[in-house]
Order: C-alpha cells, then sequence, then structure tokens
C-alpha cells in the first residue's frame, strides 16, 4: 500500500474498464461493475474497498447505495474542517436513507431502475436486510489543507497520467538506460475481424469510428461471446459490454488497406489470446507521449499547437 502507486502496479485478479473518469453521465453502469467485480471476492482475506472521492449531491447518495450493496464491516469517514454537508454513514443513516437507486427501509427495498431486466437488483432470498450494521469510524484528518475544493481533479489527473506511464514503462527493455521510443517498438498485428470495437464513452458514427480508435488508449477485454464477422471487419458492438479487462494498449497504427490494428501493450502473450474485445473510453494519452517521442521530424499527427478555439 505504501508509496506511490504507479511505481508498483499489480496485474489486478478482475478488472473491468469503466473508461472514464467519472461515473457521474452513468451511474448505474458503475453500480453494476461494482457488483461484477465484488462478485469474484471470496472472502478469504480482508477486502479493502477505496471509493471515488465524489461526496456531494448524487455522489453521497451513490456512496449509500454501495454500502448498502456491498455490506462492510466498517465504514472508515473522514471529516474535513468546517464542512457539514456529509452526515455521519451510521448503519441508521444508511438503513433509513434514500441512494441514488436503491431506497431506504422505509420505503420499497429497491426501486426498477428503468428499461432492461434488473432482477439482479433484487435482494437473495433469506437474507437479512434489515439494514446494514457496520461500525463507523469517524477520522478528523489533522494535516494542513485536507479536502481543500479543486485540488483533487488536478492531483487525480497527474496520478493517472503517472499511472499511464509507469504502465507504458513495461514495454521497455529492462536495461537501465536502453529507453526507446514507442514508434520503435514492433507492435501486434490485429486483424479487424478478430476482435469487436466499441466507444464507451460517446456516439460514434461507424464512418468516424476507426478516426476516434486510432493513436488511442484501449481496454483489451474478454467477452463470453464468440466475435464472428462474415466480412473482414470491422466488428462493431452495438451495446457496452459488462466483461474482464485483461490490460491496456495504444491502438498506434489503422491499417485499412490490410484491415489491421497495431496495438502496442506489455499484456504478455498468453492472455493477449483471450482478447477478443477492444473498448475506447474516454482516457487519453498523456500528452508528453505524443510530443516527446525522439528521432520524430516535422509535424505530429494528432498534435497541434496552432490551434483554433473558436471551432
Amino acid at each position: 500500500l505504501p508509496g506511490p502507486p504507479f511505481t508498483h502496479q499489480q496485474t489486478p485478479r478482475k478488472m473491468v474498464y469503466y473508461g472514464q473518469t467519472s461515473c457521474e453521465q452513468d451511474t448505474e453502469r458503475y453500480l453494476d461493475v461494482v457488483k461484477y467485480v465484488f462478485s469474484c471476492y471470496k472472502k478469504e482475506v480482508p477486502l479493502v474497498i477505496n471509493t471515488m472521492g465524489w461526496v456531494k449531491g448524487e455522489g453521497l447518495l451513490l456512496l449509500i447505495d454501495i454500502i448498502r450493496l456491498l455490506s462492510p464491516s466498517y465504514v472508515v469517514q473522514m471529516d474535513i474542517c468546517d464542512w457539514k454537508s456529509m452526515p455521519p454513514l451510521t448503519p441508521e443513516h444508511v438503513k433509513f436513507s434514500a441512494g441514488l437507486h436503491t431506497k431506504g427501509k422505509q420505503q420499497s427495498k429497491c426501486r426498477q431502475l428503468g428499461a432492461g431486466d434488473m432482477e439482479s437488483w433484487k435482494y437473495p432470498e433469506g437474507e437479512d436486510m434489515s439494514g446494514p450494521q457496520h461500525k463507523l469510524l469517524y477520522v478528523h484528518p489533522d494535516f494542513p489543507r485536507a479536502g481543500v475544493a479543486g485540488e483533487a481533479r488536478v492531483h487525480s489527473g497527474i496520478l493517472r497520467d503517472m499511472s499511464i506511464l509507469g504502465y507504458l514503462g513495461h514495454l521497455q527493455s529492462p536495461d537501465i538506460g536502453a529507453v526507446l521510443p514507442l514508434h520503435s517498438l514492433v507492435p501486434y498485428q490485429v486483424p479487424f475481424n478478430a476482435v469487436a470495437l466499441r466507444v464507451i464513452h460517446t456516439d460514434v458514427a461507424p464512418s468516424n469510428i476507426m478516426y476516434a480508435v486510432n493513436a488511442s488508449w484501449v481496454g483489451l477485454c474478454c467477452i463470453p461471446e464468440e466475435v464472428r464477422c462474415q466480412t473482414d471487419g470491422p466488428v462493431l458492438l452495438t451495446q457496452t459490454p459488462l466483461c474482464d479487462c485483461l490490460g491496456f494498449g495504444i491502438v498506434r497504427v489503422v491499417d485499412m488497406e490490410k484491415k489491421l490494428y497495431h496495438i502496442l501493450t506489455p499484456v504478455p502473450p498468453e492472455n493477449l489470446r483471450l482478447v477478443n474485445c477492444l473498448l475506447l473510453g474516454n482516457i487519453a494519452i498523456p500528452n508528453c507521449v505524443l510530443v516527446g517521442q525522439q528521432g520524430i521530424e516535422g509535424e505530429i499527427p494528432y498534435v497541434t499547437s496552432d490551434y483554433n478555439y473558436s471551432i
């Protein structure tokens, strides 16, 4: 746990690529992802659940949903000086308060979320849902500038870039000093019809999908369905799947003539054989990767300093 996370990254037991830095646009999918990942927890070891820092408005309601759904033994809540908008998350408060997608005990246990089959949201038969019985540990941080608004977003962006750079560092040779630019590394060639493709965070017309994917950060995922395509591709999914993510990569080139994706990734070949889906989210490759490649002369694709902000 101690130390900067990007210096000691681990391969997770189970991972889903949500594809956005915030879940505000699709809280329903976020909860589905939380439940999916939590389903592999066998309770053989203690589990620490690191919730996000969105604890105002709908974020607080979503946090109540998460506590209600995961039933932790302890909840550690940090208090901030002169900030009373977040109530103590006692078992009673969580039990009787409405969440974003669930309701308190005085109301119906769980409301339908709208379209689609949401039977999975009903509590299992025989389970005592009289309310979470966690113990609340209330902590007052006594260090300077704790909880100062506006700083967390900047810091999280820097840490996210560092995590991506640390991940890409696994592409390098372990020899000290032999750092190679990404354009000098040999990518994997993946046929269009071997993997399904989906843009998570927005709607993209099929005619523009390859422009969006080129030079992008993608999640290398495994969907249970076999990818079948009568033509040479590409295979486009109409809905975002809830599936395992085995790692990440950069689509370095889209070869439209040979119908190939050229992908750089440190994921080992034995795991890459399981990948049959590429998910493109709203996570950008750090700027320094695009502008700091040695040996490139002239204009760099997808990078410009002469930008018209009126567009």
